[in-house]
């Protein structure tokens, strides 16, 4: 019974601490306009960057980012990966190549980029080997 208890726990944290990242960036815009908020895109190559991987883990799964940005953004992401099991549908390929083109011409990894709902980029930065409260910040910079 216990292990059941914790198991439903877990659950329910791991959910109340889940971020919806979306892949349709039109879709984040519709929300983001509806929600009254801005968009955190990111690029990244979620199986073959580095820094990459250091940013979804120390910072996007946070306690301390999450809370943040389930009150001040809507996330998309525009993943790279190169390994075969993870590719993605040949629909968000295209969709996320083509935010590349807009958004990203220099093909950084991973580049984080704060839009407005109209798609407008308000500033940009990368990876920095900072806590999440300082990466918060970071990101409210871009937002006055």
């Amino acid at each position: 019974m216990k292990k059941i208890m914790l198991s439903m726990l877990l659950f329910i944290v791991t959910i109340g601490y889940s971020q919806e990242w979306k892949t349709n960036f039109e879709v984040a815009k519709t929300e983001a306009t509806n929600q009254n908020k801005n968009i955190l895109l990111v690029f990244s190559g979620s199986d073959w960057c580095g820094p990459c991987i250091k940013l979804d883990r120390d910072i996007w799964k946070s306690a301390y980012f999450m809370e943040f940005a389930k009150n001040n953004l809507i996330l998309e992401r525009a993943d790279f990966p190169k390994k075969k099991q993870n590719q993605l549908t040949p629909e968000i390929k295209e969709l996320n190549q083509s935010l590349a083109e807009k958004y990203n011409k220099d093909g950084m990894f991973p580049l984080v980029v704060v839009v407005d709902k109209n798609g407008k980029v308000l500033g940009k930065t990368g990876y920095k080997n900072v806590s999440p409260q300082e990466y918060v910040n970071i990101l409210k910079s871009f937002l006055k």
